[in-house]
């Protein structure tokens, strides 16, 4: 124990425990004494051999005392006291055990050491006789790689042999002989190996005898259990067989594979045939001579015999003898097994079982008996005795293969298929219920069929008899028929004796299994974890020639093996002798089987098995060895060890009496016929499902407080502390399932269909339940048999509170034990609480009137108060009218006469009114759909009123009106239930709503905040409510019917209509995404048509207005190859407008009703206009002009389909040429007079960008709100991203974060800084569709490319998409200039904090810095300086097409220059532009070497400044491009001053040439798109400057390269 423990354990008197005390076998007189020379050291474990042991102590080290032959030193091979093994000191040992004659322990990290002798190799060492030291044994499993260590929990040693259990539940052997269970012929086995055989189950515990092995292992969970194969997967023989009889069918399922089993020369013939063979064991033969005597004294005791080769059948079981006239029905008694007779003569043996069959039930105590033996004189399968009667249990519903095969043969014979023993057909129903298959582990063991005991019950008896003692051999209470030829197997035997099966029976027998509960308890995952589980098996392999293995044989087997007639038995714990077995089960009894030689099965009379007690104190632990025994005794300090034994003693009590009433009375009730209607049925078989589930937890609790008791001790450990919340909640749920059967009149409707049952067992039941009033009516007694697990919580919390007296006050275990106590018994009175509940609703259901109650009646549903005493009254009612209103705990029922309304409480309202309204005892109750006010007589009333609603209410909403108050926090009652919460309503009255169902957040009686509706023709909405009404962010669906989809709408909502953002998808395709105001498409949006929307025909994007597109708007038809940009009308196009066609048409005019009327100009792709009327799409009608590409024209009246011959009256004209130059520009630059102005377009987009800061128009509105909106939209949008399955980037949620915090200038100068602030928090903002400029950012780009990608991509769009650029930047520059009022206006000046740096030489002769023709030094505030940077990078793919279709011709003549110049050579080129030799380059640096200049150099000269120019494309703002060409200019100084060695100035007939050749060089495609796009956007402040000079010589370059000739 560690040392911070000490003190507490001390307490708890630690150092009176693990008291040694021995005594040798065989010597009556000789009391338990002390061990000699042993100190006061604590022993933890002991363990013994023939004649040495070893002692465990709780410092984890380890003696060894006894003969000890193999140590080296003469004094120590017989020492006077326990010798410590040194080697082992420091290992912290934590199991230790002893062979025959060696010893082994196992270390706390999983290390195993042996030591003693090992002539078979049981040390795990080769090649020495002795192992005089503990020595560490390598145990590695072969199969991971790298090998890995095993870690070993336990140890079992046997004479030659020991195992070894791992922490992977694993089995290892080693040693000498079968019963290690490898598959190995070679021995010693001096590594030890994996027991292959069982690898893949869950071993619990290992056990050795003298030459046989033993397992405990956890049972396959039932999903895992296979089913049964047809046949052997060894040998290939059927495993399950029919034979035919004269007058009998015979199934057999009791196949033995021979493989795995090995026979000796004597018995290998005897094996399959009963007949003896000479070379049968003088065992088997003195069993036959034997036999028939033996037969004959059973029989007059009314027992049955087995004889050896139907051994393996017998299953434990026991029969009541009673006078020979009556009807043998009990389970209770003794199944003798003919076997080696174990006295002199068979006298003795027939005195014992006269005996025993006299009275079989002698010297059973009214105490608990902890173990209890059975009494039979030696046997090969474990035997019994159970104190009390067990009656017949129903069939259950698992049917396995063998029940359906017995059925179907019964059917198939139909002829006098009848039962044995019971005289009278044997119903089916009893055939299935007794003969279960259990499933074929690995091929090696067929599965078994359990006899289920039945007693003669006529004079059918002799008859019975008669066939017995004809020689056909038959086991013991089921008549199992044998043919001498058919061997050793279990058969099933229906012979046709007088009856035949009725149909009527077989149909009782189905019907009763339809609707039986199984009672073996459901896989408890979690209590299986934590405590030892009951599902066990037990499995046996080496050496059992003494019966040892227990599989009804005495063969030995290589391989482990199931012992089938303990399935089920609920094994906790095995033990070993040299020769027997033992296992002990969780309600405290004992198997036995194998050698009896000395009576150490304990199942005969003689004196030498009379237990004798003796007084030592509390024992822990015994142990024997060959002639000795051991017990370690605990001192009961303070009562500690006295509790802890009282808990366990009456935990194994209490489950030997739950077992007792689950097989005894559940059993048999649910068995009955006529049990009343379904829903009493099921919840009797809820009760009896939770029954079976605690009574299953307490087995789990008594087995292990068995195993705590060996161990520790400590209290922290105990399981109904740790796991307490197990305990509690098992014990609730089962009393949740009996008072709801209460409340349903369960025991009522009981009464009938079990009256003779219970008045049969009346005895049993007073028994049971502890009550001796013979007055109490039987169901009372039923009532209070069923309530008696509730009990128990009141033992728990005693034995806590007495467990806490043992410590100091203020240790922990104090707190934690008095915490506990409390909790069992807060819980105790709680479920008390709950069945006077139950009983008063059970009262009220029987008083109030009938055809209400079956409406109203539930098994949940308690009643809490009711009004039938007029202490309450509807404000108003009528004079004759009755108005009864009864609170439940799940709802409030106003009856009157006939009628009835349920008020569910979880959305029930109650207030107290006023006293200023005037009524002084009036409780107002709200619901969703009504409101009225309920007076009581007196102010008392409504307090008890008020109350009770509240706190139903309340209990109502935790959900928790089944559960105790020991959870955490909820034990505080609150005053009165929240105003606001969650629950689910279906509406009634509400036309709008009539028959929906919301599930969500309420607010005093109307849906708000976030919930779920759905209506029953399919619609729904989940989302946001706020007063009753859709409000917020939501989701709609609507089915539409014809077309058998969905309309579905998400977005936003207000007052129960769409409004604001949103996207509707209409059943027909169509998806609209955009403003909604009203429930109709209202603002800017988006509608796509068409089936796929990626591909949809037709697409609009522009204002609407009620419903309709109205304003302006770009509709892209994609079937026609059209694109129509401008104003629309009630749907229709309607006012100017322009339309571009994938051929290349432009027009530009008037539209009304959807057509091309009025004036309009008409432009074709070879440059051919018309200007003039139209009265139809592309339909000239009217006087106009038609001019041609060379500049000719025709002046008249015009009519026709443009494209399909046009009929003209006029003038044709052939002007000059000067003319021309004057006409063609004077018609282009009509272009854009009749398209939408672009302060025109996207309005709706603007107007919702102010509508969001909360201004009614542009500009009108307080600068404070506007922020407050910022922050409010982007927080809820921050909340939303929060619930949906996007995350946001982390570097996103920063961002949100920043925008957050207002950025404040207020007072003092606008300086740089702040501009600069500005620049990057719009930065930010646009960044973000969350913020309002980001949104509006984000929808400019979006029309933007809807307008000008695709069709729209014409070269006559250009003049249009720079406007709208413009237009964009001045109305984005006073959405700016309200949120930060102090930013000046357009042009303004802002002076510099830090003086200009000192004046620099212009790159023009004869002038100093450019900037004096500008205005005073400073930084100039322009709209296209602040936000084209954002905006630009965005639309710079659609716009700088538009540019490079309109100047693609120039652009090819240019670039046909630039390919053919780029061909010379530097100097050449140089020469050839006129650039002055002294700005030659005469060497050039490569990789810091410096080259001379050849005449076949190319791109060498000037590259760095070509490097700098070619960067002009990758940017895209003017601003940044005009930096790049400076950034040039700079770079062709610095080149030509590395050069000259001496300062210059350059005149532009110098630096023109230069710069030409750096142009030409760079190699820039789309130069002359460049030059427009700075031309057309660059501020208007800088042309004059410097580099506006700059760019005027770039310009300049350009238009000379188009004009140069190379000679």
């Amino acid at each position: 124990m560690d040392s911070q423990e000490r003190s507490s354990a001390e307490a708890e008197g630690a150092k009176e425990r693990g008291l040694v005390h021995v005594w040798q076998a065989g010597f009556c007189s000789i009391n338990p004494e002390r061990l000699p020379g042993w100190g006061g050291k604590t022993v933890l474990q002991a363990a013994l051999g023939v004649s040495h042991g070893v002692l465990l102590t709780e410092g984890g080290e380890v003696y060894s005392f006894g003969n000890l032959p193999w140590r080296t030193e003469p004094g120590e091979i017989c020492p006077r006291s326990p010798l410590l093994e040194n080697a082992l000191v420091g290992q912290h040992v934590i199991t230790v055990a002893t062979g025959s004659f060696h010893s082994g322990a196992v270390t706390e990290n999983g290390m195993v050491y042996m030591w003693g002798q090992n002539s078979a190799g049981q040390c795990a060492v080769a090649n020495q006789h002795y192992v005089p030291e503990p020595t560490p044994i390598s145990i590695s499993d072969s199969e991971t790689s790298p090998l890995l260590s095993v870690r070993i929990l336990q140890l079992a040693c046997g004479e030659e042999h020991t195992l070894a259990l791992s922490i992977s539940r694993e089995i290892w052997a080693w040693g000498t002989g079968c019963q290690l269970g490898l598959i190995t012929t070679t021995f010693p086995v001096t590594k030890p190996q994996k027991v292959e055989h069982l690898a893949g189950r869950v071993v619990l515990q290992v056990a050795c005898g003298n030459s046989h092995s033993l397992a405990l292992v956890q049972c396959l969970p039932s999903q895992d259990v296979k089913p049964v194969p047809e046949r052997c997967n060894h040998c290939s023989q059927l495993l399950i067989t029919m034979t035919d009889k004269e007058d009998h069918v015979i199934i057999s399922d009791s196949h033995c594979c021979p493989l795995g089993v090995a026979l000796s020369d004597a018995q290998a013939e005897s094996h399959d045939t009963i007949t003896p063979s000479t070379g049968e064991s003088l065992e088997s033969k003195h069993l036959s001579e034997s036999q028939g005597e033996e037969k004959k004294t059973l029989r007059e005791n009314g027992l049955s015999v087995a004889s050896e080769v139907d051994v393996e059948n017998i299953q434990p079981v026991n029969v009541e003898t009673t006078h020979p006239e009556q009807e043998i029905t009990g389970t209770t008694g003794i199944s003798i097994l003919g076997n080696v007779p174990l006295f002199p003569d068979n006298h003795v043996e027939k005195e014992c079982l006269q005996k025993l069959s006299d009275d079989p039930l002698q010297g059973h105590p009214e105490t608990s008996v902890d173990v209890e033996v059975a009494q039979v004189p030696g046997g090969f399968v474990p035997l019994i005795e159970e104190p009390n009667p067990i009656l017949l249990s129903p069939p259950t519903t698992s049917t396995s293969a063998l029940n359906s095969f017995v059925v179907s043969c019964a059917s198939a014979v139909g002829v006098r298929v009848a039962a044995t023993c019971e005289a009278g057909a044997l119903s089916l129903k009893k055939v299935m219920n007794f003969y279960s298959v259990a499933p074929c582990e690995g091929g090696l063991q067929s599965g078994h069929v359990s006899a289920g005991p039945e007693g003669p019950k006529d004079g059918r008896e002799d008859q019975v008899k008669l066939e017995s003692m004809q020689g056909k051999k038959s086991s013991s209470l089921v008549d199992v028929r044998e043919e001498g030829s058919e061997g050793v197997s279990r058969r099933l035997s229906l012979p046709g004796l007088l009856s035949q099966v009725s149909p009527r029976l077989l149909r009782k027998a189905a019907r009763a299994k339809t609707r039986t509960v199984v009672l073996t308890p459901t896989y408890s995952g979690e209590a299986d974890a934590l405590l030892p589980s009951l599902r066990t098996e037990v499995w046996t392999w080496g050496k059992g020639k003494e019966g040892q293995l227990g599989h009804g044989d005495v063969l030995p087997r290589l391989q482990p093996l199931c012992v089938k007639c303990l399935d089920g038995k609920e094994v906790i714990q095995l033990a070993a002798g040299g020769h027997h077995s033992l296992a002990l089960t969780a309600k405290s009894q004992v198997y036995s089987w194998g050698s009896n030689t000395f009576g150490q099965l304990g199942h005969s009379d003689s004196p030498t098995t009379v237990p004798r007690l003796a007084k030592l104190g509390y024992i822990s632990s015994v142990t024997a060895g060959k002639d000795s025994c051991l017990a370690l005794v605990d001192k009961n300090i303070m009562g500690y060890i006295a509790s802890l034994h009282e808990l366990a003693t009456t935990e194994r009590r209490f489950y030997s009496k739950l077992s007792d009433i689950k097989s005894q009375i559940l059993r048999p009730l649910l068995g009955l016929e006529n049990l009343g209607t379904t829903t009493t049925v099921q919840l009797l078989q809820e009760v009896a499902s939770r029954f079976s589930k605690l009574c299953y937890l307490i087995g789990q609790h008594g087995a292990s407080l068995s195993s705590f008791l060996h161990g520790s001790k400590e209290a922290r450990s105990l399981a109904i502390l740790k796991h307490a919340s197990l305990f509690l909640d098992s014990y609730t749920e089962y009393c949740t399932s009996i008072t709801n059967f209460v409340v349903m009149g369960g025991f009522q409707l009981l009464a009938k269909p079990a009256i003779d049952f219970l008045n049969k067992n009346q005895e049993l039941l007073q028994d049971l339940s502890e009550v001796n009033d013979e007055n109490v009516q039987l169901m009372e007694v039923l009532n209070t048999l069923f309530f008696l697990p509730i009990r128990r919580l009141h033992n728990y919390a005693r034995v806590l509170l007495k467990l806490a007296t043992c410590f100091e006050v203020t240790s922990p275990e104090y707190q934690k034990l008095q915490d506990s106590s409390s909790c069992y018994e807060t819980l105790a009175l709680h479920l008390g609480r709950k069945r006077k509940e139950a009983e008063y609703t059970l009262g009220f259901w029987k008083t109030f009137p009938g055809k209400m109650t079956d409406s109203l009646r539930k098994p949940e549903r308690r009643l809490i108060c009711e009004s039938s005493n007029r202490a309450l009254s509807l404000q108003h009612a009528g004079r004759f009218s009755v108005n009864w209103f009864i609170l439940f705990n799940d709802s409030l029922v106003h009856a009157q006469f006939s009628t009835h309304h349920i008020f569910p409480l979880s959305t029930l309202w109650v207030e107290p009114i006023s006293e200023e309204v005037g009524s002084v005892n009036g409780l107002k109750i709200t619901t969703p759909e009504e409101q009225f006010i309920l007076v009581s007589s007196t102010p008392q009333e409504k307090t008890k009123w008020l109350r009770a609603i509240s706190q139903a209410v309340d209990q109502a909403l935790r959900g928790m009106s089944d559960f105790p108050p020991y959870a955490s926090g909820s034990s505080v009652q609150r005053q009165e239930p929240p105003i606001s919460r969650s629950a689910r309503y279906t509406f009634y009255k509400d036309p709008r709503l009539k028959d929906a169902v919301y599930d969500g957040r309420w607010l005093s009686g109307k849906p708000h905040g976030r919930g779920t509706l759905k209506w029953t023709d399919g619609k729904m909405y989940n989302g946001m409510f706020r007063n009753g009404l859709e409000d917020g962010y939501g989701e709609y669906k609507v089915p539409n019917k014809v077309l058998n989809k969905d309309d579905h709408y998400v977005g936003y909502w207000k007052e129960g209509k769409m409004c604001g953002q949103g996207i509707y998808s209409y059943a027909n395709g169509e998806v609209y995404e955009g403003c909604f105001h009203d429930n109709m498409r209202h603002g800017h949006g988006l509608l796509r048509s068409g089936k796929l929307t990626s591909s949809s025909p037709s697409m609009f994007i522009g204002q609407w207005v009620m419903d309709k597109k109205s304003g302006y708007g770009v509709f892209d038809d994609i079937t026609r190859g059209e694109k129509y940009m401008g104003m629309w009308h009630d749907d229709m196009c309607q006012g100017n407008g322009v339309v571009v066609t994938q051929f290349g048409l432009y027009y530009e005019g008037t539209f009304n009703f959807n057509k091309m009327m009025g004036t309009g100009i008409l432009l074709s792709e070879d440059d051919t206009v018309y200007e003039g009327e139209f009265s139809d799409d592309w339909t000239l009608n009217g006087k106009g002009t038609l001019t041609m590409p060379n500049g000719d024209y025709i002046e008249g009246l015009f009519n026709g389909e443009w494209g399909s011959g046009i009929k003209i009256t006029g003038t044709y004209f052939k002007p000059s040429l000067y003319e021309s130059e004057k006409d063609r520009p004077k018609v282009l630059r009509k272009l854009g007079n009749l398209a939408v102005p672009a302060d025109e377009k996207w309005k709706a987009v603007f107007e919702e960008c102010w509508h969001q800061l909360g201004c009614e128009s542009p500009g009108q509105g307080e600068v404070w709100k506007a922020w407050d909106n910022i922050a409010v939209a982007l927080t809820t949008h921050r909340r939303q991203h929060r619930d949906s399955p996007e995350i946001l980037s982390r570097s996103h949620t920063q961002t949100l974060e920043s925008l957050e915090f207002i950025p404040q200038h207020v007072g003092g100068a606008f300086t740089v800084e702040k501009y600069d602030e500005i620049k990057k928090y719009l930065i930010k903002a646009c960044d973000t569709p969350l913020h309002p400029l980001g949104r509006l950012i984000e929808t400019l780009v979006a029309v933007y490319r809807m307008t000008y990608v695709g069709v729209g991509a014409n070269r006559r769009l250009l003049q249009e998409a720079v406007k709208e650029i413009q237009s964009y930047l001045k109305r984005i520059f006073q959405l700016v200039r309200f949120l930060f009022p102090d930013l000046p206006e357009e042009g303004s000046t802002i002076p510099l904090s830090v003086p200009l740096p000192q004046e620099r030489k212009s790159f023009c002769t004869g002038k100093s810095d450019s900037r004096s023709e500008s205005p005073e030094p400073g930084y100039v505030v322009t709209s296209s300086g602040l936000l084209l940077p954002v905006l630009l990078p965005r639309l710079y793919p659609p716009l700088f097409m538009l540019y490079a279709l309109e100047n693609d011709r120039e652009e090819d003549i240019y670039w046909e220059c630039v390919l053919r110049l780029n061909k010379q050579p530097d100097t050449a080129l140089l020469s050839f532009l006129g650039v002055q030799r002294k700005f030659w380059p005469v060497t050039l640096s490569v990789f810091g070497d410096n080259k001379k200049v050849l005449p076949t150099t190319k791109d060498a000269c000037f590259a760095s400044a070509v490097e700098c120019l070619q960067q002009i494309s990758t940017t895209f703002t003017p601003s940044d491009k005009l930096k790049v060409i400076q950034q040039t200019f700079e770079e062709i100084s610095q080149n030509v001053l590395a050069t000259l060695q001496e300062d210059f100035l350059w005149s532009m007939d110098d630096l023109f040439p230069v710069f030409l050749y750096v142009v030409l060089r760079a190699r820039i495609r789309n130069l002359g798109s460049e030059v427009h796009l700075i031309e057309d956007l660059m501020d208007p402040y800088l042309q004059h400057g410097e580099q506006g000079i700059m760019f005027t010589t770039l310009k300049a370059c350009y238009y000379q390269i188009q004009r140069e000739k190379l000679n």
